[in-house]
């Protein structure tokens, strides 16, 4: 009996996470695989009938809007490791006793609802908000420059929803990081560059990793920030997706669309990860 306990207790221990993947992921995953492969409208209902003519059309419709997410996300992603690295660096390496209360200084505005905050940003960029407003009073704006509704806001707004989501990868690799590495290698005449270049950031590719891969995929399949900081020049897949769901209802378009990205993401990532090599990753992390 006891052999028997031991055998089964993995899969038990499995089991409530594989419940959950299968009534929440896979089902939902395998409905729509199987709309975006009928044909029929919402009166008289749909029919499975194998129609993979709706993939070619709706990349040939969209592509354009598919196209530009793709690069949004790729600008915000690496946007994000930019203006994040430090951040977390400098919590990492100088924030002392004092950590915990940082990392809660930079989580506290994203108590906030998502669509709140974004609407927030469209506020402050009106033409005549708070920000543009007196710049333009004084004069160091032309009163016909504007952010809204260009790819700079809808990028801005990305950036800014999903900053959280680069800065807390990158801060615990750097914070795994023991100190006397680079004490190591300053002692072995490394100038600050280069014990950055050589130790630090290899050793935080690990967080990097994880970063990219947070921020990215739901940058680039984001709607709600193109939608409030954008214009039609500004449209995004996700955009494309949530309309044709629940304004059309067009529901084998809208789940080829669904599939489609998903795929093109999942290519992006695993290229990614042979680029970067996970293995190293790994190896790296482990240590």
């Amino acid at each position: 009996m006891s052999s028997t306990r031991r055998v089964l207790a993995p899969y038990l221990q499995i089991l409530p996470g594989g419940l959950w993947l299968l009534l929440f992921f896979v089902i939902p995953m395998v409905t729509m695989l199987s709309l975006s492969l009928q044909e029929g409208d919402i009166v008289s209902g749909y029919v499975f009938t194998g129609h993979w003519q709706t993939y070619v059309d709706a990349i040939t419709n969209y592509r354009v809007q598919l196209v530009r997410s793709l690069i949004y996300g790729a600008i915000t992603t690496i946007v994000l490791i930019v203006v994040a690295f430090p951040v977390a660096y400098w919590i990492a390496f100088y924030g002392g006793r004092r950590k915990p209360t940082y990392l809660f200084l930079l989580l506290l505005p994203f108590f906030v609802s998502f669509v709140l905050r974004t609407i927030s940003w469209r506020q402050i960029l009106t033409d005549e908000g708070m920000l543009l407003g007196p710049l333009k009073q004084i004069g160091l704006l032309p009163e016909t420059f504007h952010i809204l509704g260009t790819p700079a806001a809808v990028i801005g707004g990305l950036v800014y929803n999903f900053v959280p989501f680069m800065v807390l990868p990158i801060y615990v690799a750097l914070e795994r990081i023991d100190p006397r590495v680079v004490e190591a290698a300053r002692d072995l005449y490394a100038d600050p560059a280069t014990a950055f270049r050589k130790v630090i950031f290899p050793l935080a590719l690990p967080g990097v990793f994880a970063g990219v891969l947070m921020t990215f995929v739901p940058a680039s399949s984001d709607y709600v920030n193109s939608a409030v900081l954008g214009s039609s020049t500004t449209t995004m897949i996700g955009q494309v997706i949530q309309s044709q769901y629940l304004v059309s209802s067009n529901y084998p378009t809208a789940s080829a669309l669904s599939f489609t990205l998903m795929a093109v993401l999942l290519i992006g990532v695993f290229a990614y990860a042979k680029a970067l090599g996970t293995e190293d990753v790994m190896k790296v992390a482990a240590r």
